[in-house]
């Protein structure tokens, strides 16, 4: 059987395994839908505390303003916790993914890479957002209305960041996608090379069944 993918005869396991589950992030659905849910959770889950419980505490007051006080103190002892116990660590961990996803993505154009670095850094920056809200919160012993005010102002710099991370990853996907339908280095930078540029470069042009397969 002839693969109209990739012009050839002979298919390999690893064609078939991309013909089946595409490996390109910025062209999967599924990794915009994990994009939007990554965003609206930490937005929602303000130091482990459902918003929802901060807007009720606003309006009703009393036993709902207990427990909101409750939560938020067990919340930022678990935080503070973990860091003092493993931030060093953590540190390390973070910084060596990150480095990885560095090399892997944007030095070897790997795609999988770059999307999980779109993703990851800005996590990054929420992540030292939150700790340094907990140590806050905690030293200042802040409670009721003080609490549920910065509560709410870091949920504010949590969606600025959210808004920056998504316009940002939307705007090099489209540049991903831009240089992988037309790669003959209008789009890509200089230097790039990508799995998908074989048949562009044994032939100097794209085949005409690489066309068909992308509609055009």
């Amino acid at each position: 059987m002839r693969n109209t993918f990739y012009g050839t005869t002979n298919v390999t396991w690893y064609q078939l395994l991309n013909e089946m589950i595409d490996m390109r992030s910025f062209s999967n659905l599924w990794f915009w839908i994990a994009l939007a849910v990554t965003w609206s959770t930490n937005s929602h889950w303000v130091l482990g505390v459902p918003y929802d419980m901060v807007v009720r505490a606003a309006k009703h007051g009393a036993e709902a303003e207990t427990d909101l006080d409750d939560v938020v103190r067990v919340n930022i002892n678990r935080t503070l916790y973990i860091f003092g116990t493993a931030g060093v660590w953590l540190l390390g961990f973070t910084s060596f993914l990150l480095a990885t996803l560095i090399v892997l993505g944007f030095v070897y154009d790997v795609e999988l890479a770059q999307a999980l670095f779109l993703l990851a850094f800005p996590l990054t920056i929420v992540a030292v957002l939150r700790l340094r809200t907990a140590r806050q919160i905690r030293a200042d012993g802040a409670e009721g209305a003080e609490l549920r005010r910065r509560l709410t102002r870091h949920r504010i710099w949590t969606q600025v960041i959210g808004m920056i991370s998504i316009f940002v990853t939307t705007m090099w996907g489209i540049y991903q996608n831009l240089s992988f339908m037309f790669p003959d280095h209008n789009f890509k930078y200089q230097g790039s090379i990508s799995l998908h540029d074989e048949d562009y470069a044994s032939t100097g042009a794209f085949t005409d069944d690489w066309w068909r397969a992308r509609g055009l």
